[in-house]
């Protein structure tokens, strides 16, 4: 037996979704088989729930909230749970990291390295929950004085996608609990298992009951009601920006919640002659191939200068051509699974639009036979026009596009002739570039002469059609209050009518 490698279990374990600090088990109700993308075997059964399940999980936070077992006690005492919730994390990380891979398909020490990194996020947000804070104004005379308080917005509902199901549950979780909040979080129903397990984990904390739920099952059914949902004070969605647009109506439609929108990306990486082309060839591969491409933040478009294009192009194929893709569950594993039927298709579907189309494709484009899963070769196309469907659409594959540019204007207009505004990088030695370049594309996140880094204490969101709100570090603790403005006037009152 290889010892490098991992093996999913022999039969499928049934998990029930949360409510009331305990696991509620499907019951009378149907439940979802899920397949591992990687190796086409069942790993895990969860609940699909209903309507009256959704409303059980809201009514339970509502309590939780109204009472203030948690929205009324210090942020010290918030705190001390979020650092033993990060202690538990940590011991549980092989755990954790074994169903993200057998759920996602992703490869086995990235998915350590994510769990490990949410670490960081529950332990940051230990701290926000005790230094948020409002402000004051002591300039309105001896007899006003204004304060201005943050405080809890109240019930928050939690739709977080599939392709990186734990890591950016905890980009949300922990700061939506350390500014007082409740939470009503649905997974995608294809990878549940994590946030059930961060349920578990929370409520061995010290999390008081209801305060955090997990309901489960289709988008299509609980997660639309949960956008309609007349006692979800906010939502926050993670995933298209086509579903994206139909919670906007649907909160508009019902009680104008509060909305925190991270949506899709087109996101250019951007390269000058005068860059360390190997350091910059390597980034732009793992921009590309990270997480097989099903990441919102991937650098899909790659902006080259022309007269490096040709040369830069090729060393980027030799670059994709070492990626080792395989069975995610081998720590030598660099890029895994694609991780539903649906997405794969898709995948497919826009390689053979870009032939159609025109363009010319350098490497990659087929799918590959490993292990009794679905997996895709990294793929380049050049001789790509903006007009392209392949230039303008989200792909959320390992499929990079190129696009030559000359001069600074050039690839400023060209990175931003897209309705997206999520993510860029530029690679470039000449700080006059870089700086010029970071001011004025529209990105929400942007790296310089990396991709796919910082801490949590950054905020990540997007520009345009790639969302609203900010998520992570303390704007993402302020995402989730709401503001307070306090009036007081001190002495005896000037009356109006005498």
């Amino acid at each position: 037996m290889n010892k490098n490698i991992l093996y999913p279990p022999s039969e499928p374990r049934e998990f029930g979704f949360y409510i009331d600090g305990k696991p509620v088990y499907a019951g009378n109700r149907d439940l979802f088989e899920r397949s591992s993308p990687a190796h086409g075997i069942p790993v895990s059964k969860i609940p699909r729930c209903r309507l009256e399940d959704l409303n059980a999980a809201v009514k339970s936070s509502r309590v939780a909230f109204n009472d203030r077992r948690w929205s009324g006690i210090s942020g010290a005492d918030r705190a001390n749970v979020l650092l033993k919730t990060a202690g538990i994390i940590r011991s549980r990380i092989e755990e954790i990291a074994y169903w993200e891979v057998l759920e996602n398909g992703k490869p086995i020490t990235q998915a350590r390295n994510e769990v490990n990194s949410c670490v960081g996020m529950f332990e940051l947000a230990a701290g926000l929950s005790q230094t948020m804070h409002g402000d004051s104004f002591n300039n309105g005379g001896d007899n006003a004085f204004g304060i201005v308080t943050r405080e809890p917005i109240g019930v928050v509902g939690l739709i977080t996608p599939w392709n990186f199901p734990f890591l950016l549950l905890c980009e949300r979780i922990p700061y939506i609990l350390a500014s007082g909040n409740s939470v009503v979080a649905k997974p995608s129903e294809v990878t549940s298992v994590t946030t059930l397990i961060l349920a578990e984990i929370m409520t061995q904390a010290g999390l008081p009951e209801g305060v955090f739920n997990v309901v489960t099952g289709p988008g299509q059914s609980i997660g639309k009601y949960m956008a309609e949902h007349m006692d979800i004070d906010m939502l926050s969605f993670t995933g298209s920006t086509s579903v994206g647009r139909s919670v906007v109506a649907a909160s508009g439609a019902s009680n104008f919640k509060k909305l925190g929108l991270e949506l899709g990306g087109k996101n250019p990486q951007i390269v000058f002659a005068d860059a360390n082309l190997d350091d910059a060839s390597d980034g732009v591969a793992f921009g590309i191939a990270f997480n097989s491409g099903q990441c919102c933040v991937s650098g899909s478009r790659l902006l080259v200068e022309r007269s490096v294009s040709m040369k830069f192009v090729e060393m980027l194929s030799k670059k994709l051509k070492k990626v080792n893709t395989n069975d995610p569950l081998d720590v030598d594993t660099q890029a895994g699974a694609i991780t539903t039927d649906a997405q794969n298709s898709t995948i497919l579907s826009y390689i053979n639009k870009g032939l159609e189309e025109g363009a010319t494709l350098v490497s990659g484009g087929k799918s590959i036979e490993i292990s009794g899963g679905q997996y895709i070769e990294p793929t380049i196309f050049t001789n790509v026009t903006m007009d392209m469907v392949i230039a303008k659409e989200e792909i959320f594959g390992p499929v990079l596009v190129v696009i030559p540019f000359d001069t600074i204007e050039d690839a400023i207009n060209i990175a931003n002739n897209s309705e997206y505004g999520l993510a860029a990088s530029v690679w470039t030695k000449n700080i006059d570039k870089a700086l010029t370049i970071s001011r004025r594309v529209q990105a929400g996140r942007f790296w310089v002469n990396t991709t796919l880094a910082g801490g949590p204490e950054l905020p990540i969101g997007g520009f345009k059609a790639s969302g609203w709100g900010r998520e992570a570090g303390m704007l993402g603790v302020e995402e989730y209050t709401q503001v307070k403005s306090i009036h007081i006037e001190t002495g005896k009152r000037v009356h109006s009518f005498d």
